[in-house]
């Protein structure tokens, strides 16, 4: 390092966000995490033993990841390396690839390269980090927001571990923020901070589990604040809201989007009302596509209400057609009542159940003959092949009903429905028993 590259590193250090100037600089004031790094747990025990996996750390935006990847190279004593997969390419990759085997084969010293955003990188160039991953010249840290089973390739993942990283909790949060207020060197010590109760109350919810928000908002609302008479800078909600910058971990092409959506159904079909309401704010707040919303209220209808309250997709047909009319905000409103209705009522998967069924044996079998009673029979060739013999109109029965059975002869006694015995379809059966008989009794 020549003395223009470290007096450009003390600049650096100086001017840089707090968030960056707060990072901790051992494992001990590494804050969260404790699932993984908790004395005794796999990875703690790894760094501690320099026995260090290639490895994916999963997480949202200020869980850590990078940080952890530098505390990481620190404990260990190896040779850090860091690239960003937005602005990188294999270049890059090999240029770091040859300084590693350099390093391993002079001095004995390992290198880690860390890769941000590795999820960005195309599948030729997480290729090429396979062979150098494989016999050790780098042990790899990838870092990446989105899931690493669709993302990062099969043979890639098959040689690195992975380690989830969770947002982390308010009081996590709370210590770290305390942290940079009183930190004289590094954070805002020498500014005599102060924050009410109230003020780290919204900052914590604003923050929402992550620690660079957290301490960016706090920053610029810090340089927002004049100081009192004594010095103090005393940093209320006003300043703290004017300061963040709104921030949603949903991504409508992202895990957020599939999970939030999955909750919601999930909590419908439990008959959880006030799960599936929260859920249902949580896709609004964040622009959720309301006609997408609105389309997958209409297959829980059909699917986890269905026959047992067949207003059900009545219901949410009309929320569709609602939302598509009025738009939001308003289309929230309909949105809720059909959520409301459809966790409310009776649950039955019978019809989902019974066209699966149907269709497993149409895929699995023949195509059996129809029986000639229901045939069609428009020219006389057909009557006389006996299309549509011996056929009996129903509506001219008592109770409009012929007990005469219509499935091909080869699986007549086949049964693809089976009613439940909730709501409307408690009725449906009853009446089908009084029909046919034990067919469709209650099993």
């Amino acid at each position: 390092m020549t003395l223009f590259d470290h007096r450009r590193q003390e600049i650096q250090e100086q001017i840089a966000p707090l968030a960056t100037r707060m990072r901790p600089r051992n494992l001990e004031e590494y804050f969260g995490q404790t699932h993984i790094l908790a004395p005794g747990k796999v990875l703690r025990r790894a760094i501690e033993e320099d026995r260090l996996p290639s490895m994916i750390l999963w997480g949202p935006p200020g869980s850590g990841k990078t940080t952890l990847a530098r505390l990481v190279a620190g404990a260990t004593g190896s040779h850090f390396e860091q690239i960003s997969a937005v602005t990188s390419g294999v270049k890059d990759i090999r240029a770091v690839i040859a300084g590693a085997a350099d390093r391993l084969g002079e001095n004995n010293r390992r290198t880690i390269l860390f890769i941000d955003e590795i999820h960005r990188f195309s599948k030729s160039q997480q290729d090429a980090l396979l062979p150098h991953v494989e016999d050790g010249t780098i042990t790899l840290i990838g870092a990446t927001t989105e899931n690493p089973s669709f993302e990062i390739i099969s043979p890639l993942l098959s040689r690195t571990r992975v380690y989830t990283l969770e947002p982390l909790s308010d009081e996590n949060l709370k210590e770290i923020i305390n942290r940079a207020i009183s930190d004289k060197d590094h954070g805002l010590g020498l500014e005599k901070i102060s924050l009410s109760e109230k003020t780290m109350h919204f900052l914590l919810r604003v923050a929402n589990g992550d620690a660079r928000s957290a301490l960016n908002t706090l920053e610029l609302a810090s340089k927002s604040t004049s100081p009192d008479d004594s010095g103090k800078k005393h940093v209320n909600v006003e300043t703290i809201e004017e300061s963040v910058q709104k921030q949603s971990r949903y991504d409508r092409l992202g895990d957020m989007h599939y999970d939030t959506i999955s909750a919601f159904i999930k909590s419908i079909r439990a008959s959880d009302p006030d799960a599936a309401l929260y859920y249902l704010a949580r896709m609004i707040e964040a622009g959720e596509d309301a006609v997408f919303i609105a389309r997958r209220l209409v297959i829980s209808a059909a699917e986890d209400i269905g026959l047992a309250e067949p207003n059900g997709l009545t219901v949410a047909m009309a929320a569709q057609q609602a939302v598509s009319f009025v738009g939001m905000p308003e289309g929230r409103i309909p949105l809720a009542e059909a959520t409301i209705y459809l966790a409310c009522a009776p649950k039955s998967n019978s019809a989902y159940k019974a066209i699966d069924k149907a269709l497993e044996m149409v895929r699995s079998s023949r195509d059996e003959p129809i029986p000639n009673h229901l045939r069609n029979a428009p020219t006389t060739l057909m009557q006389k092949l006996g299309y549509g013999k011996d056929y009996e109109y129903p509506h001219d029965k008592p109770d409009h009903f012929l007990k005469r059975g219509n499935l091909p002869e080869a699986i007549k006694n086949h049964r693809f429905y089976k009613p439940g015995n909730l709501g409307s379809e408690k009725v449906s059966r009853q009446r089908l028993t009084e029909w046919w008989g034990d067919r469709y009794k209650r099993e």
